[in-house]
C-alpha cells in the first residue's frame, strides 16, 4: 500500500498542482496534515476519494469545523496518526514521540513546520514538509509504503520554489 503524506499546501484555488498530482494519482491513500487553507483546495484533494485529513492553523473556519484536529487510521495493519501541530520544532522530537505513543500509533504524520523529516525509533515520525511553501528546504512530500506490516518512508523532493534561504545558500556555493 502506498501512502502520500503532505501538509501545508496553503493553496487558495481548487486545483492540485501538476508538480505532484501524478504522485497522488499513483497512491492508495493521501494523508494531509492540514493547512489546505480554503474549502476549494480541500475539495480538490477530497475529490480523489483517497483523502485522510486534519485541519491546520491556517485553514478557514469551515474546514476547522469539518475536519478533526487528530485522526487515527489503519493502513494494511499499521496504525497511522495524523495531526497538524505536533510540535514547533524538529530539533527535539521527544514531544512528538510521546504524542504518537499517547495516540497508540506506529506512525505519526505531522505538519506545521514546512520542513521534511523522517525519524525512526519505536515509532516513525514523519513531517512531509511543504510541496508549495517550504521552509529551510526544497518542496517535498513523503512516500510511505506499507507491505505486510513493514513500513518504509522516503522524502521526495518535487519541482517548485525552494525557500529563500536555500536559494541564497546555493548562490553562495556557486560563487566559490
Amino acid at each position: 500500500m502506498k501512502i502520500i503524506a503532505l501538509s501545508d499546501t496553503h493553496l487558495t484555488r481548487g486545483k492540485i498542482p501538476p508538480t505532484f498530482k501524478a504522485l497522488l494519482d499513483d497512491c492508495n491513500i493521501i494523508a494531509h496534515a492540514g493547512d489546505f487553507t480554503t474549502m476549494e483546495c480541500y475539495q480538490a484533494f477530497a475529490d480523489t476519494g483517497k483523502l485522510k485529513a486534519v485541519h491546520g492553523n491556517s485553514d478557514d473556519s469551515e474546514l476547522k469545523e469539518l475536519l478533526p484536529e487528530k485522526l487515527v487510521f489503519n493502513a494494511d495493519g499499521v496504525k497511522i496518526g495524523l495531526v497538524h501541530e505536533g510540535a514547533l520544532s524538529i530539533m527535539d522530537t521527544t514531544p512528538l514521540r510521546y504524542l504518537a505513543l499517547e495516540m497508540g500509533v506506529d506512525v505519526l504524520i505531522f505538519g506545521h513546520i514546512h520542513r521534511p523529516l523522517v525519524e525512526t525509533s519505536d515509532v516513525i515520525l514523519i513531517c512531509p514538509g511543504s510541496p508549495t511553501n517550504p521552509r529551510m528546504s526544497d518542496p517535498s512530500i513523503v512516500e510511505i509504503n506499507v507491505d505486510n506490516g513493514k513500513i518504509s518512508a522516503e522524502i521526495v523532493e518535487i519541482e517548485g520554489h525552494s525557500c529563500g534561504f536555500i536559494d541564497f545558500s546555493r548562490k553562495l556555493e556557486g560563487m566559490k
